[in-house]
């Protein structure tokens, strides 16, 4: 009778039977675990986008490829900047940098669209050691290049890199789900869902075996059942993808040619510049959850729009006097995309039932990098046309 009684920690709902509840650690412990969890996403997260941003970063450095002599850096040290189309009110690239943002997402693309058809069989294990390596082999490549298209090489097994990572990391939240409660109540416990968030937060972050965490696993789903998710995940895909079309287009199509001749940077410095404050605001925002949670993201789109527009305007008619008001746009920009990001990624968690949340992430992370490739193509003959303006 003792041995039954011990054996059983959870009585059906029918049965209405009480139990003592088995002893949990500490609160302060619990705690102490979905904290380690959350610290080990964000670190997940950041060393997955490194290798991305870096070559994205490095757009302008690899399309003009000038190397002097004795330096071994796609770098040129002289400030001065060579303009590459002397006809051209812009200082124009032969080849826009949306040719590396395109072989830095369409392996993304490819990995995205064809994840949530059976990438869930794969473990987890392999798959981020194949991320770990692609990332590597991307910066060696590009490192010890000679010529644009070995560089773009690199380019595409960072894509790849962050493109697996990517689905696979916010899949894998789907297994701990105090992980986007804790950013948000970390003090409300709710009964129902304390004990499997204790379970979750006792699981390692990288385990071959993450498929058996929890049995809601999305590889029982019919394809029926997968179509209907996806028509639900709709009003928050919609929103992201035309946000990260916004700001890639902004990125790719038009940092470029946001050029100001009345200042001490290069051509080259102002590209880096814009990109390296469009990933601080990036990283700003999508730490921020805990401090503000933004459920409306369709209103995130409509403000990258208007970004898009007013810079739009301004490489056409050069009405703005100084960079440091582009400077702080951008900034804006990407506090704007981080945040649409994360709080998509955070609504579709605690909206979606366990049985489906593996599949959601994994399906809702195409929003991105389809924006991102639309806004490659259209980018590309912009370059052309504004470029061959007198």
């Amino acid at each position: 009778m003792g041995g039954c009684a011990g054996s059983q920690r959870r009585l059906s709902d029918s049965e209405g039977e009480e139990t003592d509840p088995a002893p949990r650690p500490p609160l302060q412990d619990r705690q102490g675990a979905h904290w380690k969890n959350a610290v080990g996403f964000w670190l997940l997260g950041l060393c997955n986008n490194f290798s991305y941003v870096v070559m994205l970063s490095a757009a302008h450095d690899i399309l003009s490829h000038q190397r002097a002599p004795g330096n071994q850096s796609h770098v040129d040290p002289d400030p001065t900047p060579t303009p590459h189309n002397s006809s051209s009110r812009f200082d124009c690239n032969s080849v826009s940098t949306a040719a590396v943002l395109l072989a830095d997402i369409l392996p993304t693309l490819i990995i995205k669209l064809l994840a949530p058809l059976g990438l869930h069989l794969l473990p987890y294990s392999p798959r981020v050691l194949t991320s770990g390596i692609c990332a590597a082999g991307s910066f060696i490549l590009v490192a010890f290049s000679h010529s644009v298209g070995t560089s773009l090489c690199g380019v595409v097994l960072a894509s790849i890199s962050s493109g697996l990572g990517e689905v696979t990391f916010l899949s894998l939240t789907s297994f701990y789900p105090s992980y986007f409660l804790l950013l948000t109540s970390p003090g409300s416990q709710d009964l129902g869902g304390e004990e499997e968030a204790e379970i979750a937060a006792q699981q390692p972050l990288i385990n071959s075996q993450a498929t058996e965490l929890k049995p809601g696993s999305s590889s029982h789903l019919s394809l029926r059942e997968r179509w209907t998710v996806f028509k639900g995940l709709l009003h928050y895909i919609v929103p992201l993808v035309l946000v990260y079309f916004a700001e890639y287009f902004i990125n790719q199509g038009l940092f470029e040619l946001l050029f100001f001749r009345n200042t001490f940077l290069s051509h080259a410095q102002q590209y880096r510049w814009y990109q390296m404050l469009y990933q601080a605001g990036v990283f700003a925002s999508r730490s921020s959850l805990r401090c503000c949670h933004i459920r409306h993201t369709w209103a995130l789109a409509l403000l990258q729009c208007l970004n898009l527009a007013f810079l739009l305007a301004d490489v056409w008619l050069s009405f703005l006097p100084s960079i440091y008001l582009v400077f702080v746009i951008i900034l804006y920009e990407g506090l704007l995309g981080g945040a649409a990001y994360v709080n998509t990624f955070h609504n579709i968690a605690l909206e979606t039932s366990d049985e489906h949340r593996e599949f959601a992430m994994a399906t809702a992370c195409i929003s991105d990098t389809l924006g991102i490739s639309l806004s490659g193509l259209l980018a590309l003959p912009l370059h052309d046309f504004l470029c061959r303006l007198s």
